[in-house]
């Protein structure tokens, strides 16, 4: 921090711009005062002071466009710092959280739009935000829906199915077909650890565990435990031994299939891969096709999550949670790894709510996905500060040779399944150029697909919506090693990717044969229906 500055002349330019910007909104703010022509403020841009009661008052309208003023020189002033650029990305967001944090819109003091709700209401919106508080205290996070409305297996993650294997870190799940004939190669999800599997199983018209079984497909679903402290030691190669590499085997012996289909999405396409290559290490090569949505091989470029980690950052997850920290390993509470990713969006995630919700006492309205992303999953201490050190800091993944996971050497390169690559264009968390990196460590025969939108909005886009669009190249077209060289050659399509990946993964999947009846096999039974109890368990 001691060698950061800023320029002689940038400040300078800031201030006179500032000066004269804040003279503009004084002087416009008095005449009107004078005229009291309130109706000639136009409404502002920002959302958070679009209601006709921002600008109908001179004091609210000076107030909201002096704060939009200070916030937009605070973050030029935080763009001006000269220094290292991934200490100049904490400043600007720190900055940022702080900017979005002091909007006179987040306080009932400030807020001429709650105050009138207040008035409307005779205080009942008073009152009933303060019970929203309350609640959510109790709870342990901020309700984004009206979580009342949602249940596991009630009225999301309702396809048909059945828990065929479990052990103590997930239930298999076995989805009932959907077609008379299925291919021969089955296919395995890996959903990501952090997260419940659901997000791929929300409603019938938006799931694409339900789209996969329409196409033909025997499908499987990892459904991992929601971590406590008796998983608490758990480590990476467990979760790759125990876990994918257990339910691969597990398929495989039910569908009598020598090969099957892969997916992973976000941090379990890494798992994935990751056992795919011990594998191959071993010398076995059980993946006849992989599928990766939106994950990480090459950790280069983490985007915005870079801003977390450094070497004094694993260091002090490894001595509270790690396993050698003096007190024994502990857990990563999923509710702070979800309250991370919100401040990653704090206006849309964060403090949208708490104006709703506590200023003006509304009830969010109920909605599956933000239901999904309030339930939250622990992580095993170990497992997490494993993947931090050689993920997210050190990027070993993708140096053939430099990990030892299950006490193979990891080369991704060794892994040759075809594969098809999909990122999300405005993803935050996974960035699509650093997803496009994942075509030059694997070695075998690769596709690469761009979706518009998010890292979840982007990867669940049934086609019937007839929504968004996708990036693809002809399929003989050679991967050109950088993500800018490929996107100005590929073409926008519109609506989903996902008849392209179905497409695609149906070269991969073998003859058609008879759909089985039941479930599991002779020594893999039906345990429970889906989704199982595993998902069930709360944070």
């Amino acid at each position: 921090m001691s060698g950061l500055n800023v320029s002689f002349d940038a400040l300078s330019r800031l201030q006179s711009d500032y000066l004269q910007q804040a003279s503009t909104l004084w002087n416009d703010t008095v005449e009107r005062l004078s005229t009291k022509a309130a109706e000639d403020v136009p409404k502002l841009a920002d959302r958070r002071f679009a209601a006709t009661e921002w600008a109908s008052n001179p004091a609210t309208a000076y107030m909201a466009q002096m704060y939009l003023l200070n916030a937009r020189t605070l973050m030029q002033l935080a763009d001006s710092i000269q220094g290292d650029e991934k200490t100049k990305a904490r400043i600007r967001f720190a900055v940022q959280q702080w900017v979005d944090a002091a909007s006179p819109s987040n306080y009932l003091a400030l807020n001429p739009e709650a105050q009138r709700r207040a008035l409307e209401t005779g205080g009942e919106s008073i009152a009933q935000g303060l019970q929203h508080l309350l609640h959510d205290i109790q709870q342990g996070h901020l309700s984004q829906t009206d979580e009342t409305v949602f249940e596991v297996g009630r009225n999301v993650a309702t396809s048909e199915g059945a828990v065929v294997f479990e052990n103590e870190l997930f239930q298999l799940l076995e989805y009932k077909p959907l077609t008379a004939k299925v291919h021969e190669r089955p296919m395995l999800f890996v959903p990501p650890c952090i997260n419940k599997f659901y997000i791929l199983d929300l409603q019938p018209d938006n799931s694409l565990i339900r789209y996969t079984v329409s196409q033909g497909h025997r499908t499987f679903v990892i459904s991992w435990r929601n971590p406590d402290e008796s998983l608490a030691a758990k480590t990476w190669d467990d979760y790759i031994e125990d876990a994918v590499l257990q339910a691969i085997r597990v398929v495989q012996e039910i569908t009598a299939a020598e090969q099957i289909n892969t997916l992973g999405f976000c941090v379990g396409g890494t798992l994935l891969a990751c056992a795919l290559a011990v594998l191959a290490a071993r010398g076995e090569q059980p993946a006849a096709s992989l599928t990766l949505l939106t994950t990480f091989l090459d950790f280069s470029n983490t985007g915005v999550l870079d801003l977390f980690v450094d070497e004094a950052s694993v260091q002090l997850r490894e001595t509270t949670i790690g396993p050698d920290a003096p007190t024994g390993p502990g857990m990563l509470n999923g509710k702070e790894l979800a309250a991370t990713f919100s401040f990653l969006r704090p206006n849309d995630l964060v403090w949208n709510y708490v104006v709703g919700n506590y200023l003006k006492g509304e009830t969010p309205p109920p909605f599956d996905l933000l239901y999904w992303n309030s339930d939250s999953t622990n992580l095993p201490g170990p497992w997490y500060c494993w993947y931090l050190r050689n993920m997210y800091l050190e990027n070993n993944l993708k140096v053939p040779g430099k990990l030892t996971v299950c006490g193979a050497k990891v080369d991704l390169g060794r892994i040759k399944a075809p594969a098809y690559v999909y990122a999300s264009r405005e993803d935050h968390i996974v960035p699509w150029d650093a997803a496009y990196l994942n075509t030059q460590v694997l070695k075998g025969k690769t596709r690469f697909v761009l979706g518009a939108s998010g890292h979840i909005a982007g990867v669940i886009n049934p086609p019937e919506k007839k929504k968004r669009s996708h990036w693809t190249t002809k399929a003989s077209a050679a991967l050109p090693p950088t993500a800018a060289q490929w996107f100005a050659n590929a073409q926008e399509a519109p609506g989903s990717w996902w008849p392209d990946w179905a497409d695609w993964l149906k070269a991969h999947a073998g003859k058609q044969i008879a759909a089985p009846k039941t479930f599991g096999n002779k020594r893999y039974k039906a345990i429970e229906p889906a989704p199982g109890r595993y998902v069930k368990a709360k944070a």
